[in-house]
């Protein structure tokens, strides 16, 4: 049974705020300022100086996938790391992308030299996670993401699951602290490649490595 890696996309593979900000400029003439929180705190009409308000922060990120995803570029190494990771585990693409956008976000990760199942999800990663988990067997299984609130409903539900917190965009990772609930933070994919290879190579799980260290 191979190892399985399941990793987010957005600000793990491919970078996003930085083209969602140009977009925003460019069609919305709102500044767009990532602080590592919430989104809706981070854009400014220009006109007015006035916050965009939470339900048009989502019609504006509703606008930009999947009509503006070919902006979105490669993170670093990304591609090289799971070509690596792929020689020895499974790999599905998680998403929090509404299911209309899955052939686009195919599409769009293909062209990158990307080529794994990708699955759509809203809300928690946990029940998810679980699902695929409990579907290839319940084998040695990383988890890859860049928000905090993931690791913690994973951790919850799938807790045998190693998770790995990661950044990959450099303008936020400085704004945005270690999540709680992950066990190793690398915000670069030279060093999570061999963070996650370690743990497959290992062939322990999370739940087995406790028991381990309990006796």
């Amino acid at each position: 049974m191979k190892p399985l890696l399941i990793t987010d996309c957005d600000e793990v593979l491919l970078h996003m705020v930085r083209h969602f900000g140009a977009w925003l400029d460019e069609h919305h003439d709102i500044d767009f300022a990532p602080n590592g929180a919430d989104f809706a705190t981070s854009m400014t009409r220009r006109a007015d100086k006035s916050a965009v308000e939470r339900e048009e922060m989502w019609a504006l990120l509703g606008g930009f996938f999947p009509q503006e995803m070919g902006r979105q570029t490669l993170v670093p190494h990304a591609r090289e790391a799971l070509a690596a990771l792929a020689e020895m585990a499974d790999i599905v693409v998680l998403t929090n992308l509404g299911d209309h956008c899955r052939d686009h976000r195919i599409s769009q990760l293909a062209e990158h030299g990307i080529h794994h199942r990708v699955e759509c999800n809203q809300g928690g990663k946990g029940a998810p996670v679980a699902r695929l988990v409990a579907e290839f067997g319940s084998p040695v299984t990383v988890f890859v993401d860049d928000l905090a609130v993931h690791h913690e409903s994973v951790a919850k539900h799938a807790p045998q699951v190693f998770r790995l917190h990661m950044v990959a965009e450099p303008a936020l990772s400085p704004h945005v602290p270690p999540a709680p609930f992950a066990h190793a933070r690398i915000d670069d994919w030279r060093e999570a490649e061999a963070w996650i290879a370690e743990r497959f190579s290992a062939g322990l799980t999370m739940d087995a490595l406790n028991v381990e260290g309990a006796s």
